[in-house]
């Protein structure tokens, strides 16, 4: 990545952090995965629980890994190979007790809202009550300049593109495009957006100087 593109990428990532304290969320920069895997190790508190979200950033990150290897630390890993469906969605709601729960987010706007859509609403629904902390790892691929245009890169990117990462029977999986469909398998079934937090830096974003998911 070229110098000028860093800085674009940390003079905007300032001005959302400003607007995330303002909001009572917390904030902060940094310039590439590894600096920010990172920073995220360093929040979890030793021999606490974390709970997983559905993000594709935090394991392009090899986040799970290191975070799997730290002694006295619990993991609730819904997405642990050979589960069955029933035995994923006990992991999820014992993760609403976690101490911290690591994700990301789909969309994140300048002045610090951040927009995601869930398919099964577990995802949103930690982010806004049950764990002690939410810490979201966001890439500035993921920044949009209002709320309308967060829902639109929602709406006709990350939720295509994820319909077809996990190969769902879902029209936008064929052709990449939005049907506002019914199927079975849709993946856009829960909006949330959130405009604050109660308690204060419950939430924190970490905002990446690279591109990470979708």
């Amino acid at each position: 990545m070229d110098a000028h593109q860093q800085k674009w990428n940390e003079t905007v990532a300032q001005g959302i952090i400003a607007w995330l304290e303002k909001r009572r969320m917390a904030g902060s920069y940094a310039a590439d995965a590894a600096q920010a895997r990172q920073q995220i190790l360093d929040m979890i508190p030793k021999e606490g629980s974390v709970l997983r979200g559905g993000s594709c950033s935090t394991v392009e990150m090899g986040l799970w890994e290191k975070i799997e290897a730290m002694e006295g630390v619990q993991v609730f890993n819904p997405y642990k190979p050979g589960l069955a469906p029933e035995e994923s969605i006990a992991i999820r709601r014992q993760g609403m007790t976690a101490d911290l729960m690591l994700a990301s987010s789909n969309a994140i706007t300048l002045d610090g809202r951040l927009v995601n859509l869930d398919g099964m609403g577990n995802r949103v629904a930690a982010m806004a009550f049950g764990p002690k902390k939410v810490v979201l790892v966001v890439g500035m691929n993921k920044v949009a300049p209002d709320l309308e245009s967060a829902k639109a890169r929602v709406k006709n990117y990350a939720a295509p593109v994820n319909a077809m990462r996990l190969n769902l029977d879902t029209p936008c999986n064929k052709n990449g495009l939005c049907a506002d469909c019914r199927a079975p398998k849709r993946i856009c079934n829960f909006w949330s957006i959130i405009e604050g937090s109660m308690v204060p830096n419950r939430i924190h974003v970490i905002l990446v100087g690279e591109n990470l998911g979708y």
